[in-house]
């Protein structure tokens, strides 16, 4: 059995990862509408794997005899600028989820739940990737001009990410 504390914190840590789906959404189209497919399909994918992250953590606390309750999600942004200020976004957002994972593996600590600490470490792990992978193409991203035919190749080849 679950602890009151954890349930409720993971709780919360589901809408966050709902609000990083609903994020990733906005972004996608948004990066549609300006002609940039390769960056909608990336953040579209990006979308499916927050929603995914969710529902691991709605099934672990099922699993454990948890309630799970479904909170409320704020509106996205519907702005967001050039592929540079997306995916400094990008990567200030995935540094916030780590953040977030963080005080909640503290808390499974504190709590004595060693299958929690055990599951957040699949999450510590992938948060990891998903700053690696957004600083990696945030990197990329400074090193063109805006607008430039690099800009292009980038689109192009996160249009091809599976």
């Amino acid at each position: 059995m679950i602890s009151t504390k954890m349930q409720d914190a993971i709780n919360d840590q589901i809408q966050a990862e709902l609000y990083s789906a609903y994020l990733y959404l906005a972004m996608s189209t948004y990066c549609e509408s300006q002609n940039l497919r390769g960056f909608a399909h990336w953040l579209k994918l990006q979308h499916g794997e927050e929603t995914e992250h969710a529902e691991k953590l709605m099934d672990y606390l099922l699993e454990r005899g948890g309630k799970v309750v479904l909170k409320a999600i704020d509106a996205p942004p519907a702005e967001f600028g050039s592929p540079l200020d997306i995916f400094a976004q990008v990567l200030a957002h995935e540094q916030h989820v780590t953040e977030r994972i963080h005080k909640l593996y503290e808390l499974a600590l504190a709590e004595k739940d060693y299958a929690a600490q055990i599951f957040l470490q699949w999450f510590i792990t992938e948060q990891v990737e998903e700053e690696a992978t957004a600083g990696a193409i945030l990197e990329r991203l400074r090193m063109i001009p805006e607008k430039s035919g690099a800009l292009l190749y980038i689109d192009k080849e996160l249009g091809k990410r599976e």
